[in-house]
């Protein structure tokens, strides 16, 4: 019964991708280890290293097109204990503008408390200040490679039988550099974009649930639900210097994910996945928002 749900759920996935306009991202915790799903062969035949190595592309919004990539590093210490490490790099480019550059670096820790339950501790380090300019002018959010924000991330993750739950925090500690004030632009799209300058951040919840389904003994479909909570209306400053709610930016995303997996051989194998909404918040002045993303990943064990 629960692969039919699975199914179901999935064929609804593949035919809404077409007609959501709002896109689906994070601000960067659903992609760590613990967190992401974990496909039947990582736990099955665990090995001590793993790498790494995606590419992505999409677009965002106010015509914005991106592409990126990220090398992750993964090492098993004992039965119980690991450690990750990724650095990701974006383009963004629309309107004239074109920008490119490092993003941040994720950082974690898993401790497997037994057979089902794992706690995994981390952080994101920036490494831009989230106030890249051009022409002397600060550019919103959309076109910066990072958020600019220091983040502490903490994981539980629950598996009863093949249904995987992950609940996890991401809380800014130290926000970022920004100064985009749209009433200082001459573009005229971004004279239209929230203002951030000064920009709080407010941190995220999100409960994921997931569900392999074997459909070879090499590839595996997981379809995933993730729905994300912003804790607090983001804020800024504005042109007079006073501290601004931006409203609507508080509230729930609720996403859909697929991951492809294929086993090329025990050492290698390729994954493929794409995420959509089904709820999007009224306002994201973090520059998150995807319409159509694809992601692909390359890994090797040994």
């Amino acid at each position: 019964m629960r692969k039919v749900i699975f199914y179901s759920l999935t064929s609804s996935i593949l035919f809404c991708e077409t007609i959501f306009s709002q896109g689906c991202s994070d601000a960067g915790f659903c992609t760590i280890n613990n967190v992401k799903p974990v496909n039947f062969w990582e736990r099955s035949e665990p090995v001590k290293n793993q790498i790494k190595a995606g590419f992505f592309f999409g677009t965002g919004d106010n015509n914005v097109n991106f592409w990126g990539n990220y090398l992750e590093y993964n090492r098993q210490i004992s039965d119980a204990i690991s450690f990750d490490t990724r650095v990701t790099s974006i383009v963004q480019s629309g309107n004239r503008i074109h920008s490119l550059g490092l993003s941040d670096i994720l950082l974690s820790g898993n401790y497997k408390v037994n057979e089902k339950l794992s706690i995994t501790l981390g952080t994101k380090i920036p490494l831009s200040d989230g106030n890249k300019k051009q022409e002397g002018l600060s550019l919103p959010m959309d076109y910066q490679s990072s958020l600019g924000t220091l983040d502490a991330i903490m994981a539980l993750s629950y598996q009863i039988d093949k249904l995987h739950f992950v609940f996890a925090w991401q809380q800014p500690i130290l926000q970022n550099k920004n100064e985009f004030l749209a009433e200082n632009q001459t573009n005229e799209i971004l004279k239209k974009l929230q203002s951030t300058q000064n920009y709080q951040r407010g941190g995220d919840i999100l409960l994921r649930a997931s569900y392999p389904i074997t459909i070879t003994d090499k590839i595996s479909l997981t379809p995933s639900i993730l729905p994300i909570y912003h804790l607090t209306n983001d804020q800024f400053t504005d042109i007079s210097g006073n501290k601004q709610h931006i409203k609507g930016s508080q509230g729930l995303t609720l996403n859909g994910n697929i991951y492809l997996d294929y086993q090329i051989n025990t050492k290698n194998s390729l994954q493929l996945n794409t995420g959509m909404p089904f709820v999007a918040r009224k306002s994201r002045p973090d520059g998150l928002t995807r319409h159509f993303i694809i992601n692909a990943e390359y890994r090797v064990r040994f």
